[in-house]
């Protein structure tokens, strides 16, 4: 709830913060959590952390939804960064993402 808060404040470091407290506190930060911190990086055009984040979601295995994949591709499409976007949707399309 504080991290949805903060997001919709356009509070996006606090986010990022409240999200690395809970991974150093080894809280289970899973779909939702991941979603809640892109996105809110992806309204602030933070592309690269949006990146970033997605990456350690794949690399922790942390199922993706088309929530991350919308807001992960929009980031990209807001930096004119559409080779980046082009490769989220391909991974979208292998991922077979569900609509959660």
């Amino acid at each position: 709830a504080a991290m949805s808060a903060c997001e919709k404040g356009g509070e996006w470091e606090r986010v990022l913060q409240l999200f690395s407290v809970m991974v150093q506190s080894e809280v289970d930060v899973d779909t939702i959590t991941h979603n809640a911190t892109i996105s809110a990086c992806e309204k602030a055009g933070e592309w690269k952390k949006v990146l970033q984040l997605y990456s350690d979601m794949v690399r922790s295995k942390v199922d993706s939804s088309i929530i991350t994949f919308n807001a992960a591709i929009s980031a990209c499409e807001k930096a004119g960064k559409w080779e980046k976007a082009l490769q989220l949707v391909s991974a979208s399309a292998q991922s077979r993402v569900k609509s959660s």
